[in-house]
């Protein structure tokens, strides 16, 4: 039983009559009679009372038509939802990304939400050394890093090129300089963020190899937290660039460069390489390639695994 045969089935129970079922369906009325004993040879139940010439249904028919409907009309809903789907007016996107990296983000879901509102979204929180793996596991289709992942099943794609900012609060000492060096930090009390990081190891070992001590007196679970409190006066800090965009515009925080670090960040987009991606996903990354040439000095699109 397929559903040909029960879109022939239904023309001639619905029409009540095999002929104008035939007409209906642009077929002869041989063809229609041959599906419907074809039909009810698979049954193994007769469909229509032959000794009635009005195509009445038999018990087993009025039992059939009732599924017969809803088999027809499951087939066209799949059929409409989908070319919803290609059409974006319908679907659902979810991508994992971590405090910092969620931050790249905001732009890129501002604009894909201003283009196709009709998606959903869902911005999964994970820990960067734990993204890899939920792409992997199919938990989610998108994940954004701050570093190269390693596994060789996972497309790579460079989004943006972030820096890693020596930043003060307004009435720091240093302020007011337009150039450090490291060996003016070593009297520094730092606010450190909780979750170590490549970068935190790269910070480490920048210090030890000019001999100047890191004090790390303070360690916070947030970014924000972090300028929070060195806003208010308490302690510097090294934070990605993205993060305190907004507060050195606003004067709330004052970035120093300091000649010895010079520590850019690539923020990648990382996904299944066997993945046939959704018609969202698609337009998804659409959206990230758009942002990246619109930005060319702080963006960078470029699939490299």
């Amino acid at each position: 039983m397929d559903l040909s045969q029960l879109e022939v089935f239904l023309a001639v129970a619905r029409e009540h009559r095999f002929s104008r079922a035939a007409d209906k369906l642009f077929r002869t009325q041989s063809a229609v009679s041959q599906t419907i004993r074809k039909l009810e040879d698979e049954l193994g139940e007769a469909l229509f009372d032959r000794s009635s010439r009005e195509g009445v249904l038999t018990d087993a028919g009025k039992v059939l038509y009732e599924y017969a409907e809803k088999l027809i009309n499951l087939r066209t809903e799949a059929t409409e939802s989908l070319g919803e789907l290609r059409e974006l007016q319908k679907g659902r996107l979810v991508v994992a990304a971590n405090e910092f990296t969620v931050l790249y983000l905001l732009p890129v879901l501002a604009e894909f939400r201003r283009l196709h509102p009709m998606i959903k979204i869902k911005v999964e929180r994970a820990l960067g050394s734990h993204i890899p793996d939920e792409v992997l596991r199919y938990s989610v289709e998108f994940g954004v890093l701050s570093y190269e992942p390693q596994e060789p099943n996972l497309h790579s794609v460079v989004i943006f090129l972030d820096e890693l900012l020596f930043v003060v609060p307004p009435k720091h000492p240093l302020a007011s300089a337009s150039e450090i060096s490291i060996r003016q930090l070593g009297a520094e009390s730092f606010v450190a963020h909780i979750v170590s990081s490549p970068y935190r190891e790269k910070v480490i070992q920048l210090f030890k190899s000019h001999k100047t001590p890191l004090h790390m007196d303070l360690e916070l679970p947030t970014l924000q937290a972090i300028k929070q409190y060195v806003a208010m006066g308490n302690g510097v800090a090294f934070l990605p660039e993205i993060s305190v965009e907004t507060e050195i515009a606003r004067g709330e925080l004052v970035r120093i460069p300091v000649r010895e670090l010079q520590l850019k960040r690539k923020l990648r987009l990382i996904y299944r390489k066997d993945a046939n991606l959704s018609h969202a996903a698609r337009a998804f990354l659409k959206v990230v390639e758009a942002l990246a040439l619109e930005r060319k000095g702080r963006y960078r699109f470029q699939r490299e695994s």
